[in-house]
């Protein structure tokens, strides 16, 4: 073998094992980062701002509680979209994961004030009965078409 053919398969060999390790890199970060996925109500907590809602009224609450639900279940959504892609686990953890884990702290927030406020959620509004429409009698003199 040749001194240029030796160096090549050198190269080769270099380049190969950069590949591994960074591969070998990538999925360590990704494992890492999908730890913080069971992280608990301590963790979750640390993000949000546990005064925000003592004024808050059980309306106002409720008002709350609805809009940070939505945006819980619309982060979860665009994180599991986001983990069918190629990196999508390091993708939507990066992208979304600081975000949700700062919604959840909120709803627990809303949550305990809700419990402290004994607020009941409101009723469903009713709607009025829809009266039946009825078709007009015909003129006292008029035929009836056959």
């Amino acid at each position: 073998m040749s001194v240029y053919e030796s160096r090549m398969t050198a190269q080769t060999r270099h380049r190969s094992s950069l590949s591994f390790a960074a591969a070998a890199a990538l999925l360590v970060a990704a494992t890492g980062l999908g730890g913080c996925a069971g992280m608990g109500d301590g963790m979750s907590t640390a993000f949000a701002d546990p005064a925000k809602y003592e004024l808050y009224d059980c309306k106002q609450l409720e008002t709350e509680r609805k809009s940070l639900a939505a945006r819980t279940a619309e982060l979860q959504r665009l994180m599991a979209k986001a983990e069918t892609g190629a990196a999508g686990t390091v993708v939507a953890e990066l992208a979304y994961r600081n975000e949700y884990i700062a919604v959840r702290g909120q709803t627990k927030f809303a949550e305990e004030a809700w419990q402290k406020n004994r607020c009941e959620n409101a009723a469903p509004v009713a709607a009025a009965p829809v009266p039946p429409v009825i078709a007009p009698a015909p003129p006292q003199g008029a035929r009836a078409k056959r």
